[in-house]
């Protein structure tokens, strides 16, 4: 049986979460569960979300993996379990730089962690990334001073991400620039 790894990938939405993912798990080769793939069915139809919430808490009780996504209905559950805690804690700009890069890239194409739902951009969730610092990252701070005795990595940019990254594995992550 393998060692334990159990990484957490936590922040707003365009900060890359789904991309680390990808590239720690093919590095850790370990499995990869992105949170909105679980949330969403086909043409971005939400899950019920009790069925969704057992689904999560169902994974974390598994060995090895790295989990991307914040849904604050699990994540205190989840971070029980877990080992790592990478917050990626970016500012505003970077978040809307990042959701409006991603738009442009997948624009009309399915995203690979979230098998399909053709990327989409509204009102709403530009809202929702405008004002993700002053809501969630708050209950985010605040969740991880009650996990203290885990490893937790604070990230504030991709630049520090990805000297890290490169630090640790030897290897850059191209599309976090």
């Amino acid at each position: 049986m393998k060692e334990k790894c159990r990484i957490s990938i936590i922040g707003g939405p365009g900060t890359g979460k789904s991309t680390l993912a990808e590239n720690l798990g093919k590095t850790l080769d370990i499995p990869v569960y992105h949170l909105d793939a679980i949330n969403h069915l086909e043409n971005w139809k939400k899950r019920d979300t009790k069925e969704r919430d057992k689904i999560i808490l169902e994974k974390v009780k598994e060995n090895r993996w790295v989990i991307d996504g914040t849904y604050k209905s699990t994540i205190k559950e989840r971070l029980k379990y877990t080992d790592i805690i990478i917050y990626l804690r970016y500012s505003t700009i970077a978040k809307l730089k990042g959701i409006i890069t991603r738009y442009f890239q997948y624009k009309g194409k399915e995203r690979p962690e979230i098998p399909g739902c053709k990327e989409k951009m509204d009102k709403e969730f530009i809202k929702f990334t405008l004002e993700w610092n002053k809501t969630k990252g708050k209950m985010m701070d605040e969740i991880l001073k009650e996990n203290e005795d885990k490893k937790i990595l604070v990230f504030k940019n991709r630049k520090q991400l990805n000297r890290w990254y490169e630090k640790r594995f030897g290897e850059k992550i191209e599309v976090l620039q």
